[in-house]
């Protein structure tokens, strides 16, 4: 599954669309509404609909993508350690002689190093990044299933997969690993780090660990994960658990627990979107295959039913995440975005934050619900109380948390 994005492409809900429009997170834009060149729900796919989405600019290719294999043994916060780590990498532009150019994009939970397949709009002429003059490097996630080690891999002290023994990883984890395989670059300092979601947890993370090799940071949708974040991801976790063929984590490759991951994945869905965009395009509208929602099902019974047309679109997205994400390594990444908290072990905010040498851009998102903005702003209040140089910014959007994967253009006229 190497190489895969947090993007999708190919039918929506239960009808088909192929437009070439932007992806929000791990997901196809939402389009079952009443949207300029949109059939509407219930047309034929069949019938030819001229497209006004605006051409996608091309993807960046990177320059180098590849392994790094840690040399010692990677001691983690849990108290336990890895062995032979392996961190898959992407790096676009070159490294100048200066070595003052270097950029570190962290990715968010189902993404992957291909940062400019998943973000390519933040490399486009005049964005935030330019390939004739930085050198970008992204990482995947320790836990993920698309190149680093994870539940998947083969544990050299065993000769088995990981499975259900793969320990918990934390936020510093990451980083910590990361920050090894940048030395191996060359790279000593980083003129920027940035991250939306789970990778604004790392971009903040990196700040408070090498103050010394981090001259600006942007954090995006993020704050410590709250109450109805943590529910979220217990429902989650808890529909995976439940589908028999997890078999206690120890499931075979070729029989995964692809029911429980799809609720899960649906269940994330909603957290990612927020209400009013659901009801602008999908409203109380029946599924667009034609299901009737108040008629008998098959059989004559009233239980089932058809299905409106958020289930067809939300049973889609749940459906094509099976096909390019592994049960195990999302269990494993829920966790290191639920544990994440600067604060724990330390006794005052000041002692955590008041290290950090970085300018610091927090960006809320206006009707992100899962982390909503009002908490990313206080967040960022309470860091710049412990004298560190801290902004925040709000992105205006009805996408939610998705917002800064799905308009990427607005975000990039936010921060320039």
């Amino acid at each position: 599954m190497k190489g895969m994005t947090e993007e999708t492409t190919g039918a929506e809900g239960a009808g088909e669309n192929t437009s070439p429009i932007p992806k929000g997170e791990g997901s196809p834009p939402l389009r079952h509404g009443p949207v300029a060149g949109d059939p509407g729900p219930g047309a034929p796919s069949s019938v030819p609909v001229p497209s006004t989405a605006p051409a996608r600019m091309v993807s960046p290719t990177p320059t180098y993508e590849g392994d790094f294999v840690l040399d010692e043994h990677l001691l983690l916060e849990c108290g336990r350690t890895l062995a032979s780590v392996t961190l898959h990498y992407a790096v676009y532009g070159r490294l100048n002689a200066a070595r003052d150019n270097a950029v570190l994009v962290c990715h968010a939970l189902s993404g992957s190093a291909l940062v400019g397949q998943w973000w390519p709009e933040v490399f486009a002429p005049g964005a935030l990044l330019r390939l004739d003059h930085d050198f970008v490097i992204c990482v995947n996630l320790l836990g993920s299933c698309y190149g680093s080690t994870g539940p998947g891999s083969v544990n050299p002290e065993t000769g088995e997969s990981y499975g259900a023994d793969f320990p918990l990883i934390s936020i510093r984890d990451n980083v910590r690993a990361q920050a090894k395989l940048l030395g191996s670059l060359g790279v000593r300092r980083l003129r920027l780090v940035l991250g939306g979601s789970l990778g604004g947890m790392q971009a903040l993370e990196w700040t408070v660990l090498f103050p010394e090799r981090v001259e600006r940071a942007v954090i995006i949708g993020v704050a410590p994960l709250g109450a109805m974040g943590l529910a979220l991801n217990h429902l989650q976790r808890a529909a995976i658990q439940r589908d028999p063929e997890w078999m206690g984590g120890n499931y075979l490759p070729q029989r995964p627990p692809r029911q429980g991951l799809s609720l899960a994945r649906q269940i994330a869905m909603m957290s990612y979107k927020s209400g009013g965009l659901f009801e602008e395009r999908f409203s109380r509208n029946p599924n667009r295959n034609g299901e009737d929602p108040w008629g008998l099902d098959d059989l004559g019974g009233g239980l089932i039913g058809g299905r409106f047309d958020i289930a067809g679109y939300l049973d889609e997205q749940g459906k094509r995440f099976v096909d390019r994400f592994e049960a195990n390594a999302y269990l494993a990444i829920l966790r290191t975005m639920d544990t994440w908290d600067p604060l724990r072990g330390h006794l005052s905010a000041s002692e955590v934050f008041g290290k950090i040498k970085a300018r610091l851009t927090f960006v809320g998102i206006s009707s992100d619900w899962l982390f909503p903005p009002e908490s990313v702003r206080l967040f960022a209040e309470a860091i710049r109380a412990a004298g560190v140089q801290a902004e925040y910014r709000e992105m205006t959007s009805d996408h939610g948390h998705d917002a800064f994967l799905a308009e990427q253009a607005e975000l990039v006229r936010l921060l320039s």
